[in-house]
């Protein structure tokens, strides 16, 4: 019975050694947890703090397209509209046109006082050629008519002669000689007309050149009635301007009743980025691009340019901040990023949200490395 004591004694104490011990493995397993294991954590967490940071993302971008609404710079009714909504066109495809029949008309007669003014040309030539003859013819005359009065003034001396002839002699040679003078003033002015030089050709002289480029506006305003599509894109506006309408070209750039709504193939992402996010970003840095529309996909792209100005440099009213009174706000710069491809075919329109992710190719711990 003695001996079962003992032992029950023995490993009672055992026991309580061993629970001792235990007690005191777990304290000091606490304490390297509580100094160690912040310890790691923090440098794991400053570890992966300086190892990243080589990303940027964004996500005030949107889908850019070139947008126009095509009208014309001249007046009339809207004749027939060639397009409709959602339509693909190519550069130079009809989009609508006008009624091209005051325009033809005023070309028309454009074309008629072009032809008028190219007889007034001959007519002034022949003019010209008929004056410079008269002037020979009459400069003959006024040689004659001098000489006969210097004949009858030696006559008059020997009282051969009555004075009223000699009187009627004198007058012809001075009306001989003011008709050569009229006349050489009347081909001087055709010739001015004539720009100086008797045969200069019709096409050179003023008076056609004028009536040429009445002609040229004239056919100008006949082109525009057919109005094309200046790039190939999408329709994206046509209802509202329908056959009948009247078109005003001063209004036609502030109304969709007067202009076709067309889209461009060529599309690209644009963002407005904080100038903070901007220390390492550079033209053809690659960008993963996804789009809100469409969850599961994403497109592959590459900085194109980075805007020289921010937002409010360009802004109508720029801040003033010269009272010293203000608030630093961190300024918005867009930045436009090409689009390359993507992992799925899904069509991409303007105005669509979309997130970019920019690879900088620089970690923070670089930047610091670079610094030093």
């Amino acid at each position: 019975m003695s001996s079962i004591n003992n032992t029950a004694s023995a490993y009672a104490v055992s026991r309580q050694h061993w629970a001792g011990a235990l007690w005191a493995d777990k304290a000091r397993l606490r304490r390297i947890l509580m100094f160690w294991g912040v310890g790691i954590f923090l440098a794991g967490a400053g570890a992966f703090y300086l190892a990243s940071g080589r990303y940027i993302t964004a996500d005030d971008a949107y889908v850019h397209a070139n947008k126009l609404m095509v009208s014309t710079d001249v007046s009339g009714l809207v004749q027939r509209v060639n397009v409709h909504e959602g339509q693909h066109v190519k550069v130079g495809e009809l989009l609508f046109s006008l009624d091209p029949r005051p325009f033809q008309i005023a070309l028309e007669n454009a074309q008629a006082n072009l032809a008028s003014t190219m007889q007034d040309v001959d007519s002034t030539r022949a003019a010209y050629r008929s004056a410079v003859a008269q002037i020979a013819a009459q400069q003959a005359l006024a040689t004659m008519n001098a000489q006969t009065y210097g004949r009858y003034k030696a006559l008059q001396k020997d009282n051969a002669i009555s004075a009223m002839q000699v009187d009627t002699a004198r007058a012809a040679q001075l009306n001989s000689e003011a008709m050569t003078a009229s006349l050489r003033q009347t081909a001087a002015t055709q010739l001015a007309k004539l720009n100086g030089n008797p045969n200069l050709p019709a096409e050179q002289t003023p008076a056609y050149m004028k009536a040429k480029t009445v002609v040229d506006e004239a056919q100008r305003q006949l082109d525009h009635t057919a109005i094309r599509a200046p790039f190939a894109g999408t329709v994206g506006e046509v209802d509202s301007l329908q056959p009948g309408t009247l078109v005003i070209s001063a209004m036609s750039a502030f109304t969709t009743t007067s202009a076709v709504g067309l889209i461009g193939n060529k599309l690209w992402i644009s963002a407005d980025m904080k100038e903070t996010d901007l220390t390492y970003v550079h033209s053809g840095a690659p960008v993963d691009i996804r789009i809100d529309t469409y969850p599961g996909c994403k497109w592959d792209g590459h900085v194109d340019t980075v805007s020289a100005g921010s937002d409010s440099a360009f802004s109508a009213l720029p801040a003033e901040n010269a009272s010293g009174n203000w608030v630093k706000v961190v300024q918005r710069i867009p930045v436009r990023i090409s689009i390359e491809t993507s992992e799925c075919a899904r069509p991409l329109r303007a105005g669509m949200s979309a997130v970019i992710t920019i690879d900088t190719g620089k970690r923070r711990l670089t930047r610091l490395l670079e610094g030093l």
